[in-house]
């Protein structure tokens, strides 16, 4: 990852889940600065005792506000976007507060990295987002197509900008990992719905997609991992085997089955047997820009319960117990 090498990188929301195991990550290589960019002075001041690094910087601020975004990209050459309101229930009562960060959010930080000549900005985008159905899928939407569409208005400037798609997170905040482990102790697991299927990603294989990704990236493409689907029953019973299962029924703005490539995106994208990748629509996108991948199917679609892999209960119970992992 020779790319990374005495380069400044700022993380939105770097005080989250991604945000810390990216960081940690990247302080193994040779970088020259990494800045975190967030809006909780308390999460900052946590994470300042925890990680000690001389070449960490944190920066206060909120992706709403243009002008503190312009400030802190000052001198920055990567940016890693993944600052947003996430929770899906939350985004529902509270909408127009999703898309000021969300949306508008998206926006200041293309104009914010476009002014400040920004090289490389990678978002963080959710399978919520293909087909969204939920207010927060909505809002990623919409910030996926406003980044990948930010190519068109660089001008004469250098800065690239390209979106990571992927399933939920083992064990990050709001994961419905700590969410099972914190009630069994009742005897008793809610679920939805016994038919519900997701996509499966580790934080680590996150992060490392991230940063494979600022590698490969010329600018507009959605990048889609492979990765397990599980069924939530099952991971019901990895996480607590004892505990009686109620099904709830299906909340406002759930689905039974996430997607991450929509029959209709897949006509324009390309598998890379570990990745797929989502093609922009732009004149300047050639086969050159192609290259080394394969065209997919008629009539494919990436969702989590026609997925070609499966997480077992016992691979699940693994998972869950080095959530790190």
């Amino acid at each position: 990852m020779f790319y990374l090498k005495d380069k400044t990188i700022l993380v939105t929301g770097g005080t989250g889940s991604f945000g810390k195991k990216f960081i940690s990550k990247v302080l193994e290589m040779d970088v020259k600065k990494v800045i975190i960019f967030s809006r909780d002075e308390l999460k900052q001041y946590e994470m300042a005792q925890e990680y000690t690094d001389p070449r960490i910087r944190f920066f206060i601020g909120d992706v709403r506000d243009k002008e503190r975004l312009f400030s802190a990209f000052d001198g920055v050459d990567v940016v890693i976007h993944a600052a947003a309101l996430k929770h899906v229930g939350v985004c529902e009562y509270n909408p127009f507060e999703a898309v000021k960060t969300n949306i508008n959010g998206a926006q200041n930080i293309i104009e914010a990295a476009i002014d400040r000549g920004v090289e490389k900005v990678i978002a963080l985008s959710t399978d919520k987002a293909a087909s969204p159905v939920n207010l927060y899928g909505a809002t990623k939407l919409a910030s996926d197509k406003l980044f990948v569409a930010a190519n068109s208005y660089t001008g004469n400037k250098k800065t690239r900008f390209s979106v990571v798609r992927y399933g939920n997170v083992v064990g990050s905040r709001g994961s419905v990992v700590p969410f099972f482990k914190k009630i069994r102790v009742t005897g008793k697991i809610p679920i939805t719905d016994e038919r519900m299927t997701r996509f499966w990603i580790t934080l680590n294989q996150g992060v490392q997609f991230v940063i494979d990704n600022l590698n490969r990236m010329k600018g507009g493409e959605i990048f889609v991992p492979k990765i397990p689907s599980m069924k939530v029953t099952d991971l019901a019973i990895a996480i607590a085997p004892e505990c009686e299962v109620e099904f709830k029924g299906i909340r406002p703005g759930e689905k039974l089955h996430e997607a991450m490539i929509t029959e209709d995106d897949a006509r324009r994208t390309l598998d890379f047997g570990t990745y797929y990748v989502i093609q922009p629509e732009f004149p300047w996108w050639n086969a050159e820009s192609s290259k080394g991948g394969k065209p997919l199917p008629d009539g494919f679609s990436y969702v989590s319960n026609t997925n070609d892999q499966w997480l077992s209960v016992e691979e699940l119970r693994n998972l869950v117990r080095d959530k790190s992992s």
